[in-house]
């Protein structure tokens, strides 16, 4: 049977234009669908934007350290309409850079919301594409419980634009998603509360670290309420009451929910093709191929549930387009997988954590390192860094490296491709530091903590 297309994207995010540009330059007929902005979450309610709000937030603590080295006291003043309009103009940039980079390779951009009609059909309003593939790349998106009185509250899509500054505001998740915007409007003045259900925030990151972080985090004035969850939200004259589990009322001009994020499937159409999704969490079931059980019908990114992480959705992307149509068979590995957390302080983490490491039944050498970064002394700020290396007992090798504090990404990115390569910690204690830097501790360490 004859096909319009070869392939047919449906999502114009990170995967999906990755996957789409790469096919169409290997020669295949591409079109690729999207209802909302080209390039996704990232570019336009996820990575992009938040880092340009990080950004604005970080001039807080420059101005606040200025003194130390010399400066004169006077701040400035901040206006959050100009932030917003100055991310809105960079967004819009990106979105035509995305448009251009697809159709320079050849590939067709349909705009609306797809839905299959058959295994090999997709309709767009009034139109129908038919394509021998078909690849599923619609991402995520927010997720919020329902309890009592949620439609009064917001999420981290409506926080890039919001019409002015919020003087309180009370953030439900202790994830990286909470913890970055907890970070962000503590920078920028804002009263702000991180209600979270656990002991320590950033679940599943190396224990030290969440430890580590969720005391700078409270040092630095942001409330964390730690331990508990919020039941209900209710209005409250012109403010929106959290209550806690606790009985704990927070008022505040804003509510948001950062509790996680669930793959985007709902009216696709999947279930009637025979495409199996996740009943727990709406993810699209695919093997290691991404093939779902729809042999012509594959999956990529946030939307598979996998690891949700725009580098991760990238490599599969790419994997896709050069097994498909590049003739170069190729999978994804996702061991030692990097990534920040853009909060403050700031988290970056490759490898397993030191709990991993024991469950997984590795016997391991713990190397940990926690001093006054050397900015900081001058400034007079009081804030600690954390530096520590999970090692294996028997082979030396090293299994993840943990940072907390300035610059963490930035330092983590270099010894991940280190960990790729196979690093040793012999290798690092060999490897002269950069002197004076932060990231030279970590091939300085020598003592491992005591078990």
């Amino acid at each position: 049977m004859k096909y319009e297309y070869d392939l047919v994207v449906i999502g114009a995010g990170s995967g999906g234009v990755r996957a789409a540009r790469m096919s169409a330059g290997f020669g295949a007929k591409v079109a690729v669908i999207e209802s909302s902005h080209l390039g996704g979450t990232c570019v336009n309610v996820g990575c992009v934007p938040k880092k340009l709000f990080v950004y604005a937030a970080s001039f807080a603590d420059a101005f606040e350290d200025a003194p130390g080295f010399g400066w004169g006291r006077a701040r400035p003043s901040f206006d959050w309409p100009a932030l917003v309009e100055a991310k809105n103009n960079e967004i819009a940039r990106l979105n035509k850079i995305y448009g251009k980079i697809l159709t320079d390779a050849g590939v067709e951009i349909v705009e609306g919301r797809g839905r299959f009609v058959d295994p090999h059909t997709v309709r767009v309003g009034d139109r129908t594409l038919s394509a021998k593939k078909i690849l599923i790349a619609t991402g995520g998106k927010p997720w919020a419980p329902e309890i009592p009185g949620h439609e009064l509250g917001t999420t981290s899509n409506d926080m890039f634009f919001l019409p002015k500054l919020p003087k309180r505001i009370v953030i439900a998740g202790g994830g990286y998603i909470g913890v970055e915007f907890a970070s962000i409007f503590h920078g920028l003045g804002v009263e702000t509360h991180l209600v979270h259900r656990h002991e320590f925030l950033l679940n599943r990151f190396d224990g030290d670290v969440r430890r580590h972080f969720t005391e700078q985090l409270r040092h630095r004035g942001i409330h964390a309420h730690l331990g508990h969850t919020i039941q209900s939200l209710q209005k409250r004259g012109e403010d929106i009451v959290a209550t806690l589990d606790d009985g704990t009322q927070l008022a505040a001009d804003l509510q948001m929910a950062a509790v996680g994020r669930r793959p985007n499937t709902q009216g696709l159409g999947l279930e009637e093709i025979g495409v199996d999704v996740d009943h727990d969490r709406g993810g699209v079931v695919v093997n290691d191929d991404f093939q779902t059980t729809v042999p012509h019908i594959y999956a990529i990114g946030d939307v598979i549930d996998r690891i949700q992480l725009t580098p991760v959705a990238l490599a599969e992307g790419m994997a896709f387009a050069h097994t498909h149509y590049g003739d170069k068979p190729r999978g994804v590995d996702y061991e030692s997988i990097p990534t920040a957390v853009f909060g403050t302080p700031q988290v970056g983490t490759v490898g397993l954590t030191e709990e991993e490491a024991w469950h997984r039944g590795e016997e391991v050498v713990v190397f940990r390192s926690v001093f006054t970064p050397m900015k900081n002394i001058l400034a007079g700020r009081h804030e600690k860094m954390l530096m520590k290396l999970v090692v294996c007992a028997q082979t030396d090798k090293v299994f993840g490296v943990h940072v907390v504090g300035p610059d963490a990404g930035e330092i983590v990115q270099g010894f991940a491709v280190a960990m790729k390569c196979g690093a040793t910690k012999a290798q690092l204690d060999h490897t002269v530091g950069i002197h004076p830097t932060a990231a030279e501790e970590l091939v300085t360490m020598r003592t491992p903590v005591k078990k």
